[in-house]
């Protein structure tokens, strides 16, 4: 991490080892619904864990303990949601009694967290598409189990601080439902798990019980229904939830949804207008249970930059709505062995985003061609409200007018400074400067030399081929595919840009590209396929496979 992220995160109070605030010297939620929901941003998920299929461990993570909570707390995060899927730990029939050994597990790990001065949430989690989406079929049995579900976790936790807090049911769906049965569904749990919690006396008589939309979903219609099931129950210590992963294309980067661009950004910000317009305003707290991107962080699927200007915008969409946001980690933000972050920069730049505005630039990637004369680059910045203060290289500041011009939202890095910056002009990142602002982080910029990628011929097989691939500096964007006859080709055949990661994945190191399985069984035999590989340079390049049963070939003419 720079000097200046740290000087950034130390005046927001964020640094690492630290807290944005101290733990309460109280146990308790405050009184008012919606002054307790705000004292619980930010907020952080334990993903894949508790809810893991069948155990704990298996997807991957260590047990949680208490030294997790720990550094929960230090990194300045004030509640943790702690999905939990039961089934597997109970019966799936008639009295659906949950082991009594996974149930103290799960009191063991809230107390934990508890004890840290944290809020906590927990829920009934992966049931939902194990169990209870069969409701449509099964209606009496389903809600029979959920209801037993519920009645043993808030015997368990009656006499649990009211920094607890209990959600109904994540993403709820229902298999071959009718959209009014979908509706029926979902109010007749949340009302249902709303009795049951409220009979249950002790602390449960007003603890903050979170009902969702169906799918967890910020729809207009969906969050209608929920306000009508809130106003229903007359109940003023009830929150609605909903989860964000951003515009789909984007998300996932199919169909050219390669850039944080206009599009994604109204999605966002449509989304938290509905959540504030249909909650908020009306004084029911919200609480984004859920957020992220729909592709991992620690792929190349979203690029760096583009990712950085979505955290950085959703964490302000959710202080401009009043909305309660919970970042979704099933480990790969924090590394749960070694409990450090993966990628530190990402993350504050997700932590300063609590409290401040970062401005951003078009890009992140600024290429000098290596086989052209080096001229100026030019680069929009978005300031976000702040002042441009300048360019760094490290602890150097660079010179104005000799290295960069700026002239409002234009940045300009000349032609003389960087001809100083690519050096030698060997393939790939030559240098890494970062612009800084009068608030927020600065913005970093890699300067690349490149060439236009070369592509050779291939032979393989549909579970096994790679496009032979000099990437000479530069980084793959997105494909596109077509047939001869300028129809799309692949699993998304709705579009001819296919999604990263899923038909499609760079393989940097191996210098190839690799051609999934899933792409081929998605093409037909023994018609030549077009791909255009776009590239973040602005290179095109075109390939052209044809599969004939499980033989492929592939050659760039």
């Amino acid at each position: 991490m720079s000097v200046s992220v740290l000087l950034a995160l130390a005046a927001a109070g964020l640094t690492a080892g630290t807290s944005a605030a101290s733990p309460p010297a109280a146990q308790s939620a405050p009184a008012d619904p919606m002054k307790a929901v705000a004292a619980m941003q930010p907020g952080w998920n334990l993903g894949n864990t508790l809810d893991a299929i069948p155990d704990e461990t298996s997807w991957g993570n260590p047990l949680a303990t208490k030294a997790l909570f720990d550094t929960i707390r230090a990194q300045g995060f004030h509640s943790v949601r702690i999905p939990v899927t039961w089934s597997g730990h109970a019966s799936a029939t008639a009295p659906y009694t949950i082991d009594p050994k996974f149930l103290g597990r799960v009191k063991q790990v809230v107390d934990w967290a508890l004890a840290d001065g944290l809020y906590v949430e927990i829920n009934v989690h992966h049931d939902s598409w194990q169990w209870i989406a069969d409701m449509t079929t099964q209606h009496d049995q389903v809600l029979a189990r959920f209801d037993a579900t519920w009645q043993q976790i808030t015997a368990e936790f009656r006499d649990e601080s009211s920094r607890l807090l209990f959600e109904s049911v994540n993403e709820p769906q229902f298999n071959n439902a009718t959209d009014a049965q979908k509706t029926q569904f979902m109010n007749e749990l949340n009302t249902s798990f709303h009795t049951i919690v409220r009979q249950s006396g002790g602390n449960n008589a007003t603890r903050l019980l979170v009902l969702p939309t169906l799918g967890c979903t910020p729809d207009q219609k969906l969050m209608d229904d929920l306000a009508a099931t809130i106003s229903s129950l007359h109940d003023r210590y009830l929150v609605a939830t909903v989860h964000y992963y951003g515009y789909w294309p984007f998300s996932v980067n199919i169909a050219g949804g390669t850039t944080f661009d206009a599009q994604v950004k109204k999605d966002m910000t449509d989304a938290f207008a509905r959540m504030h317009d249909t909650f908020v305003a009306k004084g029911i707290p919200v609480y984004l249970g859920e957020y992220g991107l729909l592709s991992e962080p620690t792929t190349d699927t979203v690029e760096r930059g583009e990712m950085l200007k979505y955290y950085e915008e959703l964490g302000y969409q959710a202080r401009l709505a009043g909305v309660t946001s919970e970042l979704w980690d099933d480990a790969n933000f924090l590394n749960r062995d070694t409990l450090q972050w993966r990628d530190p920069a990402l993350v504050a730049q997700i932590r300063s985003s609590w409290c401040t505005r970062s401005a951003t630039a078009s890009s992140d990637l600024v290429f000098v061609p290596k086989s052209s004369p080096i001229g100026d680059e030019k680069l929009t910045l978005n300031l976000n409200g702040t002042t441009f203060r300048g360019l760094w290289q490290g602890n150097t500041r660079l010179v104005e007018r000799r290295d960069y011009t700026v002239s409002g939202d234009q940045l300009t890095l000349t032609a003389a400074g960087l001809t100083r910056l690519v050096g030698n002009r060997a393939y790939g990142v030559n240098a890494t400067i970062e612009a800084r602002f009068s608030a927020g982080l600065p913005w970093q910029l890699k300067v690349i030399t490149n060439d236009p990628p070369a592509l050779s011929a291939a032979t393989g097989t549909t579970s096994s081929f790679t496009v032979p691939t000099q990437f000479r500096g530069d980084v793959l964007a997105t494909m596109e595919a077509k047939y001869a006859d300028g129809t799309n080709a692949g699993p998304a055949n709705w579009t001819s840009y296919q999604q990263f990661n899923s038909a499609f994945a760079p393989h940097y190191a191996d210098n190839g590209i690799v051609l999934t399985a899933d792409f081929f069984k998605a093409v037909n035999d023994n018609a030549p396929v077009t791909l255009t590989f776009h590239f973040w340079s602005g290179a095109t390049v075109t390939y052209h496979v044809t599969k004939s049963g499980s033989a492929v070939t592939g050659s760039s003419s």
